[in-house]
Order: C-alpha cells, then sequence, then structure tokens
C-alpha cells in the first residue's frame, strides 16, 4: 500500500506546503537524512493555531496543534520528494516546541498528536526519537511547533 492510500483510508488530506516567513528552507537534505525545518500549528481554514497550554489551550487542543504540525511535516516531506511520501524509510526525530505556562508539565502529551500520526502514517516506521520542550512563546503566538528528521531511500 502506498502512503498516499494510506493517507486516504485514514481520512487524512495533507495541507499545502507553506513558504518559509523568515530566512531559511522548509527542508534540507543531507544524503539520506531531511532535515525538516519547525512547522507551526496552522487549522485547516490555515490560520494559525495561536495560544498558551496552562493558560487559555487545553490538552485536547494542544494535541490537536501538534498534530496540525505533523501534517504540515508531511506536506513539505511529499513537496521535497517530488510529491510521494513512498521514499519515506523512517521518522527518525521528532522536536516538539509547547507554548506553554511554567507550571504545564504536559508537554509530551501534547507532542502526542505529532508522534501517534506518524505511526498511524508510518506505522512501525513512523516510531521515533523525540523531544518535548515547554517554552515561554513561539513565532506569530502559535500553540506548537516542530521539527523533524526523516531517513528517505534512494
Amino acid at each position: 500500500m502506498s502512503i498516499d492510500q494510506r493517507l486516504a483510508e485514514l481520512g487524512i488530506t495533507l495541507p499545502e506546503a507553506a513558504a518559509p516567513v523568515a530566512a531559511y528552507v522548509p527542508v534540507v537534505q543531507s544524503g539520506n537524512l531531511l532535515f525538516v525545518s519547525g512547522q507551526v500549528s496552522f487549522a485547516e481554514d490555515g490560520g494559525r493555531i495561536t495560544g498558551r497550554l496552562g493558560e487559555d489551550m487545553d490538552l485536547a487542543a494542544g494535541q490537536e496543534a501538534a498534530r496540525r504540525c505533523g501534517l504540515m511535516v508531511l506536506a513539505q516531506v511529499k513537496l521535497a520528494l517530488g510529491g510521494s511520501l513512498d521514499r519515506v524509510s523512517r521518522i527518525v526525530k521528532l522536536g516538539v516546541f509547547v507554548n506553554s505556562t511554567g507550571d504545564f508539565t504536559d508537554q509530551p502529551k501534547v507532542a502526542n498528536g505529532a508522534s501517534e500520526l506518524m505511526q498511524d502514517v508510518f506505522g512501525e516506521a513512523g516510531r521515533h526519537s523525540r523531544a518535548a520542550v515547554g517554552v515561554p512563546a513561539l513565532p506569530l503566538g502559535v500553540a506548537v511547533e516542530v521539527d523533524a528528521i526523516v531517513e528517505v531511500r534512494d
């Protein structure tokens, strides 16, 4: 089964890959690794998902924001690979940054929104190492940002 078929089976439509908003590129390939720049939380309608966990967002909303970041990571990888995710051999690592208050400690649970997406899409190859970090602010006021390292086949 192709990854596009798997996405359809899961009822997932990837967003259009977002253009960079500063002086960086969305994806850099070095050898068989893709380094995906941080992707911020965009809602289905294209608006930003903003807020702070522990202040004006609950855990479920944070998990959805992380999932939306994960979808954008996949969109960027698909674009970098010429329109297909079938060359992905493994999701190596996710870095998940959660805009949160000092007393909010469920960053790993928020990060599961992106992690579980990768496992749903890629199965065992979607299991990855991860960092889940709370930060006092993120670009554009977004709730979550996710970067990734992805291994690809030639």
